[in-house]
């Protein structure tokens, strides 16, 4: 049971670092235009 003492923050800090990475690309135009390098690919 001591053991959730350590984990449960480590667990919510892991968590608060996804959602932080995943606002960070939407707010960096990461998926604005997904489908564009799959054209350029095949227009090569």
């Amino acid at each position: 049971m001591d053991v959730l003492y350590l984990l449960v923050p480590i667990s919510v800090v892991l968590v608060l670092f996804i959602i932080g990475g995943i606002w960070w690309a939407i707010h960096r135009g990461q998926f604005e235009d997904v489908d564009k390098e799959g054209e350029r690919i095949l227009k090569d």
